[in-house]
């Protein structure tokens, strides 16, 4: 890297009070700057020019929109995404995304995602297409990136797991079939007569497992509640699999009716309030008819509201009665959340594992669960850190 090119990194990275020991700027580098200083050194985009660079207060301006072409223009995705959450927090400006021209200009990821989610219930009329517009791309691009490794984990710890040996003909597994009875090879008649019959395991009739997601929709659980959703969403596809989807405050939603459209069931979701935990998982614990059959994933940092002693002694029950019962404090990857150490601690005494999960994590946690793995070993093994 040459000496002009490093100077001009620290210009842009000091901002305008080094202009004088650095030099100024010039062609896009300038552009760069401009954007840069909208937003850290002036109360807005389009804003003057402050020599603190420092974020301000103040409200969005009209020049929002061209802001964020800017930024667009010039840094690739990954930092636009942040220069965005810093304009929506340092800067108040969460009212850029109730303009449609301004939703049409951002660049759509799970934080935007949960922006929108958070501003449903007052998103104007002419907005709120344009609003479903932008979280269908974020969902069908998390699809893309997390059905298949869902599926194909889930589908892996159920098919063909137990071999059928006593097939009907349509069960037969061919392939195992001659290779098993390749020894009775009969030359004379140039064919094989199999003396065992290997059959694909025979296709249940009903859900070989069922799932149930309890989600804590206060606002800290933003991020956590796009990903469950699509998670959701992709186990209820599965025939395997009977998924059911909880959210709750303090209040409890059943929305498992909404998972064959995750865009309409996150758009359902109330993000903020209370949190009843206990509540919740009372809830939850009255819909699980087969508890030796069923996975309960509780995705909560645990900072209950309700009766923690109440909570505790559901799970204590949950998991006597059989139920795989497991709590993510974190479904997204932001990096280690903050959650009440003390409960998780409680609840792992009784044999709930409490930990965070990264998206690319879960399908195989839920692989894990399926065949019925210690999930404490299996996050250890993960690198996943289990509270204790």
């Amino acid at each position: 890297m040459s000496t002009d090119e490093r100077l001009r990194r620290w210009r842009l990275v000091l901002g305008g009070e080094a202009e004088a020991a650095l030099g100024d700027l010039s062609g896009p580098a300038q552009e760069m700057d401009q954007a840069l200083a909208a937003l850290y050194e002036a109360p807005g985009p389009g804003g003057a020019k402050s020599r603190d660079r420092v974020g301000g207060r103040g409200g969005s301006s009209p020049s929002v929109a061209r802001w964020l072409g800017d930024i667009r223009k010039y840094f690739p995705s990954s930092v636009v995404q942040v220069m965005q959450r810093d304009a929506l927090e340092r800067l108040n400006l969460r009212d850029m995304l109730l303009q449609p021209e301004m939703l049409n200009a951002v660049q759509p990821d799970v934080h935007l995602v949960a922006q929108l989610i958070s501003l449903s219930r007052v998103i104007p009329a002419n907005t709120k297409e344009t609003a479903r517009l932008v979280v269908r791309r974020v969902v069908e691009q998390l699809l893309r990136k997390l059905e298949e490794p869902m599926r194909s984990a889930i589908t892996g710890a159920l098919d063909r797991s137990q071999r059928n040996r006593r097939p009907r003909h349509a069960e037969i597994d061919w392939h195992r079939t001659i290779r098993a009875n390749l020894r009775h090879w009969q030359p004379e008649h140039r064919t094989v007569v199999p003396q065992q019959l290997i059959g694909y395991g025979r296709k249940a009739r009903r859900p070989q497992r069922e799932v149930v997601l309890c989600i804590d929709q206060s606002g800290s659980m933003a991020n956590s509640v796009v990903y469950s959703s699509i998670f959701g969403a992709v186990m209820a596809s599965l025939p395997a699999v009977s998924t059911k989807l909880v959210v709750f405050d303090t209040a409890v939603v059943d929305m498992t009716e909404q998972l064959d459209d995750p865009v309409e069931l996150l758009f359902g979701v109330q993000l903020g309030g209370g949190t009843d935990i206990n509540g919740a998982v009372g809830y939850c614990q009255s819909i699980i008819r087969e508890p030796r059959n069923t996975i309960l994933v509780l995705i909560s940092d645990l900072y209950e509201g309700g009766v923690e002693a109440g909570l505790l002694s559901r799970a204590a029950a949950l998991v006597e009665s059989g139920v795989q019962f497991v709590t993510l404090l974190a479904l997204s990857d932001e990096g280690a959340p903050a959650y009440d150490r003390g409960l998780a601690t409680k609840l792992a005494a009784l044999g709930v594992p409490s930990f965070a999960c990264t998206p690319e994590a879960f399908p195989g946690l839920m692989a894990a669960a399926i065949r019925r793995e210690d999930i404490a070993s299996w996050a250890a093994g993960q690198g996943l850190t289990t509270s204790r």
